[in-house]
């Protein structure tokens, strides 16, 4: 990704969702060519000159002080996530080939997958939003992802060029717009990982959903949330995620599923995991290509 260019990108878009009316600018009732505020007006809120302004949105950055980031920040508006993605598309990089290492999960890390085996589904996430590991709850859950090439696990990969996605997430196009800003924002803190680059590439040329929202420019922090499931084998599920970086490797995180006590979804995800435990299985006993007709029951 390059780095001036998304910068340039970025403030334009963030820059085109304002207009003078949110912001009280004072205006002339003269025609706009382009949606949002103009430069001038953009720099006039921040304090700063229409050429500083016009420089730093065409990425001819020099040192810009975190004075002026913020100044523009609160200019545009920028929640805590956007801010944090001006902040590292503004800070210089040293433009190197960043060579491709695989990501290791720490020993320990895989017994406290095993240890939620049968309680929630669990997984840790690496750069790109690689699938690094994953507990036998999780791959039936969602994919097995030990099943395919190290190179193809990866949970945005998934979510986009998989059919079975959109089955078994029930608001899938919400889920996926979320990833792509997850994926953008993992792209302004490594703008040179080659196989981010590779993988971004294939998706815009695969989806075209992928390629309008990577368009959008929006971005977004994992955190915590709540999704909503159709599993082929359990029906319906709402599971909350919470998500945990790990003290020593920011590139990794491990994400845990969760329902409420006493609900019809846990004892959806208790019946995945008795089949599971039962079976030794990763994955339910047939693709989830396979539509369950409506009506028909399974033990």
């Amino acid at each position: 990704m390059d780095q001036n260019a998304e910068l340039r990108e970025f403030l334009r878009s963030r820059r085109a969702r304002l207009s003078p009316e949110d912001t009280g600018v004072a205006t002339t009732a003269t025609t706009r060519r382009v949606p949002g505020l103009r430069r001038e007006e953009l720099a006039r809120l921040a304090g700063v000159s229409t050429d500083y302004y016009t420089r730093l949105e065409q990425g001819r950055h020099l040192n810009v002080s975190e004075t002026v980031l913020d100044a523009v920040a609160r200019a545009l508006r920028l929640d805590a996530t956007e801010r944090a993605y001006l902040f590292e598309l503004a800070r210089p990089k040293p433009r190197r080939a960043v060579r491709a290492r695989p990501q290791r999960v720490r020993p320990g890390v895989h017994s406290m997958l095993r240890m939620l085996d049968d309680r929630s589904p669990a997984f840790v996430l690496g750069r790109r939003m690689d699938v690094l590991a994953s507990n036998r709850l999780a791959r039936a859950l969602i994919t097995d992802f030990d099943a395919v090439p190290h190179r193809e696990r990866n949970l945005v990969r998934f979510m986009f060029l998989d059919e079975t996605a959109r089955e078994l997430y029930r608001e899938w196009e919400t889920y996926a717009a979320e990833m792509v800003a997850t994926l953008r924002m993992d792209a302004g803190r490594h703008p040179d990982d080659r196989l981010l680059n590779e993988l971004v590439g294939e998706l815009a040329i695969k989806s075209p959903e992928f390629r309008s929202w990577w368009a959008d420019h929006n971005v977004r922090d994992k955190s915590h949330g709540v999704k909503l499931y159709h599993h082929p084998l359990v029906g319906d599920m709402t599971l909350a995620y919470e998500t945990v970086i790990f003290p020593g490797d920011d590139d990794q995180m491990m994400c845990v599923y969760t329902v409420e006590p006493d609900s019809p979804s846990e004892a959806a995800l208790q019946l995945l995991a008795n089949w599971t435990g039962t079976t030794g299985a990763a994955g339910p006993p047939f693709s989830l290509r396979e539509r369950i007709p409506q009506g028909e029951t399974h033990p």
